[in-house]
């Protein structure tokens, strides 16, 4: 009979808690019995840079063992593996076969040109994955996920959105519009006190000395210096060309923001798709296959186990919605909707009180410009021209929490509060902004009688807005401001105070100094200003620029509030409503701002005495008499896009393809759901075989 193997003192491996025995020395280390497990595999798939089971080991000195990271970077580098054996979706091992099939085969043409495309594409991988990784505040947008919930991560992921569209669309503004004026002349001086035409004068700059209050009252009302300045419309001098690129870079933002939000949103599109369905809400996904094995360090698995308690709060709380809403009687689904209705009726109400004060502020201030006291006063002065802002900050400021107290009386899930909380608070804001253009379109054109004497002459009231287009520029520019400038005073002045005097008392009035992050109101403020720079940029071309700086300081800013006085949500909602939702509404936004800025572009006639546009008919006018004078090939093709024979052909295709991908979604939807069927007949056959299976050993261990 053998001995017993002698034991060592010595670990396994690199574990060193673990006895091994000497026979077993000659055999695989534990190093590589682990690389072979699945979580090592999902280590391997996040690259090379990722360390690889026994690499943390340390030398004798204390300092790391690099060795084996290297060894695996440079097997990952000379030799990629099979794309049967990588961790990977189907799509993705089928586009890595087909990129190691290409690469190979460069390898072994000896074709010059092969190489330069192997190089180049590889390169192109390579700036692709440096752009990923330039994403700015990415680490703050993790710890914010995992402290406060996805709902509050999607704010700032929005935010930043956001601010990229806007840095994007002030490099569009400058190339399009200050440099043509620099380069081509600079811009022309302010029209002089005595310069007079048909439609009257127009005096941009105050005469005499001017104190510093009232450069100060300028600064924030756009007027005086601001006025003549390359921020606003009227500044820009009547040349062909400046006026056709101050046109087109109107056109090219919208065009690049739906570009982008679309984009953006077909991601947030799948997810609530899949969510929807129940394929990716189940307890099982969240438990089994919501950990990320490549997480390194305490704080990434907090942040991780931090965000899947919130997704699993979520699914519970809605759970729990549903089961109740299943057991309900007649009578009681009734009383339901009668309440809903009685709700929603309220709403209607409070909205069109809303409207009604928009309205009546927007009037009143042309009445109240006029009284002498107002004009004595500059201070009052600018408490008139900032009372459209003002009643619209103060309806945006009371209203929101209302809808907040009545939305959780309806009786919805989470998710469905969140989306009608966020309905109701964007109609409001949205609405509101429509409501005080439609006013001051209706003080530009006279109503929309075209036969008023204010209007005969020049096609708008020329007396009272003699550069009209630049007085829509300073109505944004004000709101925008404005918006800001509440946003500081509600952290200064309520939330820190709220948190430093409330901080100092015990009980339950120290806890009312730690607030939660209102997802839905900060999220409409961001898409509330956002719909007024895109209404804006035509009008206030340096807007966008403006609205850049804005966002940054309140990326910071709102991080700063959220770290030092909030809570984590106590109820919180699905990743893909905030993901989806928010683009959507978005959208919506941009929708409404088109609306203004091309009515402004095609039916009203532009200002006589400022502008690019000056002397128009309409400020589309231009975009006509600039292909007029292109050569008679370019006008032939431009002129045929808007005939029928372009437009019928692309119709016909269009309806096609529409066809064809319908037709394909309905086939993928039956395959989805045949498969379905079978992951339930599989599910009910492992039960049956599991059922029987203890029933005869019950029966076995009875015999």
């Amino acid at each position: 009979m053998e001995d017993s193997p002698a034991w060592e003192p010595e670990g396994w491996g690199s574990s060193g808690g673990w006895p091994a025995p000497r026979g077993a020395r000659a055999g695989p280390s534990l190093s590589s019995v682990l690389n072979e497990l699945p979580s090592a595999a999902s280590l391997r798939y996040r690259g090379p840079g990722v360390l690889p089971w026994g690499a943390l080991e340390e030398d004798e000195d204390g300092e790391r063992n690099i060795q084996p990271l290297a060894e695996a970077a440079e097997k990952d580098l000379e030799e990629p593996p099979p794309s049967r054996k990588l961790p990977w979706p189907m799509q993705a091992r089928r586009a890595h076969r087909q990129s190691h099939a290409r690469d190979q085969m460069a390898r072994g043409s000896r074709s010059r040109v092969a190489n330069w495309a192997l190089l180049l594409r590889r390169s192109r991988e390579k700036i692709r994955e440096g752009l990923h990784n330039l994403k700015p505040w990415g680490w703050t947008l993790k710890r914010i996920g995992g402290q406060f919930g996805v709902g509050t991560e999607s704010y700032f992921l929005l935010l930043r959105f956001l601010l990229f569209l806007n840095v994007l669309a002030s490099v569009l503004k400058v190339c399009m519009t200050l440099l043509p004026t620099w380069l081509d002349g600079g811009p022309t001086d302010p029209p002089g006190p005595g310069t007079s035409s048909s439609c009257g004068s127009y005096n941009p700059r105050p005469q005499g000395l001017i104190t510093f209050p009232s450069q100060l009252f300028n600064l924030l009302s756009g007027e005086g210096f601001l006025e003549w300045s390359p921020l606003f419309y009227g500044f820009y001098p009547p040349r062909p060309r400046l006026a056709v690129t101050y046109l087109c870079s109107t056109f090219a933002i919208g065009l690049l923001s739906l570009l982008l939000i679309l984009h953006r949103s077909v991601p947030g599109l799948k997810q609530t798709l899949l969510a929807e369905s129940g394929v990716l809400t189940s307890y099982s996904h969240r438990v089994f296959s919501a950990w990320d094995f490549g997480l390194c360090g305490d704080v990434h698995v907090q942040l991780r186990r931090r965000l899947i308690r919130f997704e699993l709060q979520v699914e519970l709380e809605e759970a729990d919605v549903r089961r109740r809403a299943a057991v309900r009687t007649l009578g009681q689904q009734a009383r339901v909707w009668l309440v809903r209705v009685l709700l929603n009726l309220l709403v209607v109400a409070l909205l069109g009180a809303a409207f009604y004060g928009i309205y009546w502020a927007a009037v009143s201030t042309v009445e109240l410009k006029k009284w002498p006291l107002v004009n004595q006063m500059p201070l009052l002065g600018l408490a008139v021209d900032y009372l459209p802002p003002i009643f619209i900050s103060v309806v945006n400021l009371v209203l929101p929490p209302v809808f907040k107290l009545i939305a959780p009386l309806e009786g919805y899930t989470r998710s469905h509060q969140i989306v009608l909380i966020l309905l109701r608070t964007v109609f409001l804001r949205l609405a509101s902004l429509l409501v005080l253009l439609l006013t001051l379109w209706e003080q530009i054109t006279c109503g929309g009688n075209a036969e008023d004497e204010k209007c005969k002459p020049c096609g708008y009231s020329y007396k009272d807005l003699p550069c009209w287009e630049t007085r829509l520029g300073q109505e944004m520019y004000k709101l925008l401001l404005f918006d800001l400038l509440t946003g500081l005073a509600v952290m200064l002045l309520i939330q820190f105070p709220r948190k430093m005097f409330c901080g100092l008392c015990p009980g339950a009035l120290g806890r009312l100094g730690t607030q939660e992050f209102q997802v839905p109101d900060e999220v409409l403020g961001l898409i509330y200003a956002q719909t007024v720079v895109w209404v804006g940029s035509f009008f206030c071309p340096l807007l966008p620029l403006l609205n850049t700086a804005k966002f940054l300081l309140l990326f910071y800013l709102k991080k700063f509030v959220l770290f030092s006085t909030c809570s984590p949500a106590s109820r919180t909602f699905r990743a893909s409503t905030a993901n989806f939702f928010f683009p959507m509404v978005l959208l919506l936004g941009l929708a409404i701002s088109a609306v203004p800025v091309l009515y402004s572009i095609f039916l009203i006639p532009p200002s006589k005495l400022c502008g690019p546009f000056r002397g128009k008919s309409s400020i589309w006018a231009q975009i006509p008499e600039f292909i007029s004078r292109l050569p008679q090939i370019t006008q032939n093709f431009l002129f045929f896009l808007g005939t029928q024979a372009f437009a019928v052909p692309l119709l016909l295709i269009s309806s096609i393809l529409m066809v064809y991908t319908l037709a394909l979604a309905n086939s993928y939807g039956r395959l989805i759901s045949e498969l379905k069927r079978q992951i339930e007949t599989e599910a009910q056959n492992k039960v049956f075989l599991a059922q029987r299976a203890v029933a005869l050993s019950s029966a076995n261990g009875a015999l």
